[in-house]
């Protein structure tokens, strides 16, 4: 019991580290996108960066996309369109609950997702 305690204790100081690698301080201009990805950027820029900042590098307001706990292995694209469509509570990070985002339609949220799989690929993230 001890064990498992300890094992829980470990795995959200991990989920917590994970989450608060916030690049949002860095001065280094997110790359622009190919032509193939630049629809998704400038949904994402209308839609998202408020919270999530340009490139994806998160903001005092929303999590950084630049993340292991993002990659799609552990976000599937499914999970940022349900997060999309109703919200999300908080749960691995300090910044509050996520609205659902009204006006944007599940083709433009598919377009937002190749986007960010596309930086978080930039940054060695897959």
């Amino acid at each position: 019991m001890r064990r498992l305690y300890l094992l829980s204790i470990l795995f959200f100081i991990y989920i917590s580290a994970c989450s608060n690698s916030d690049t949002s301080g860095s001065d280094t201009p997110a790359p622009a996108a190919p032509s193939e990805f630049s629809e998704g950027e400038q949904l994402f820029n209308n839609n998202c960066a408020g919270c999530h900042g340009k490139g994806a590098k998160g903001t005092d307001r929303g999590p950084t996309f630049i993340s292991k706990i993002y990659e799609p292995s552990h976000h599937g694209d499914g999970a940022f369109h349900m997060a999309v469509k109703r919200g999300v509570r908080a749960h691995h990070w300090n910044f509050g609950n996520m609205p659902k985002i009204n006006g944007v339609s599940e083709e433009e949220v598919t377009k937002i997702i190749g986007y960010i799989r596309w930086i978080q690929r930039e940054n060695g993230i897959s």
